[in-house]
């Protein structure tokens, strides 16, 4: 059973946690279940409002974690109190950390060969008993069919339990619904956790992160490829949300 959830903007955000998120997905992964998970910050709700047929997919997913500050603040105006952020880079470091230890093997799709080689390096120094199945970055443009399939076989092949989706969003979201049934494994789209763990971005200062700033920081970071994104989808989801609590509008 899915756990309990908020609707924020219509976007279904499950109350969970980092212990909760890990069981129901080293459960699924024991199983080779295809399944996928989604990792949901602002920029995914305000996406997946704007368009329907994303929104379907984010709450079509087995679990979706609130990333963000903003959508955990939203959770707990919802009656969830106790909510805490499950952030991408962690849960990944959490999931390594339960697949070592249940010698259950992961594969990483997406980012580019450099960042992959970075990421490995240091979680095999983290987490020396990990067992990685197979990195691939896949080419930055629309896939064939037949080099889709490829992709498929070669996931499947490698016997991975558990796999870590780093196309960025949307992309990583129609990814994981697109390939649900056919790759045999849990799909994880974790965004920047790749750039992140490989060591290639830096993390915001906690105080930043439990102060729901993490997006200035990165802001300040990346200004040309960010300033766009934050400009047009912060104002809009606080303006939104305001409406949603004060009861005066409905998604």
């Amino acid at each position: 059973m899915r756990p309990p959830h908020g609707r924020v903007l219509g976007v279904r955000v499950d109350a969970t946690s980092f212990a909760d998120a890990v069981s129901r997905i080293g459960g699924w992964a024991n199983g080779f279940e295809s399944r996928y998970v989604v990792v949901a910050n602002v920029h995914v709700a305000m996406m997946a409002h704007d368009d329907p047929a994303y929104r379907e997919i984010v709450n079509n997913a087995d679990l979706v974690t609130p990333d963000g500050m903003p959508l955990v603040w939203a959770l707990r105006v919802l009656g969830f109190k106790q909510q805490e952020r499950v952030h991408g880079a962690r849960l990944v470091l959490d999931l390594c950390n339960w697949a070592a230890a249940n010698e259950a093997p992961v594969f990483f799709y997406g980012s580019t060969p450099e960042t992959l080689a970075a990421l490995r390096r240091n979680l095999l120094a983290r987490f020396p008993n990990l067992r990685i199945a197979g990195m691939y970055s896949p080419p930055f443009r629309p896939l064939s069919p037949a080099e889709d399939e490829a992709d498929v076989k070669r996931i499947n092949a490698s016997g991975a339990h558990i796999v870590f989706v780093g196309l960025g969003a949307p992309k990583q979201e129609r990814w994981m619904a697109a390939h649900r049934g056919r790759v045999n494994a849990v799909m994880l789209g974790v965004g920047a956790a790749f750039d992140i763990l490989a060591g290639r971005i830096k993390q915001a200062p906690a105080w930043m992160q439990r102060s729901g700033l993490e997006w200035l920081y990165r802001l300040l970071k990346e200004p040309r490829r960010l300033w766009w994104r934050y400009l047009y989808y912060n104002p809009r989801y606080l303006a939104l949300l305001s409406l949603q609590l004060l009861g005066l509008k409905k998604f």
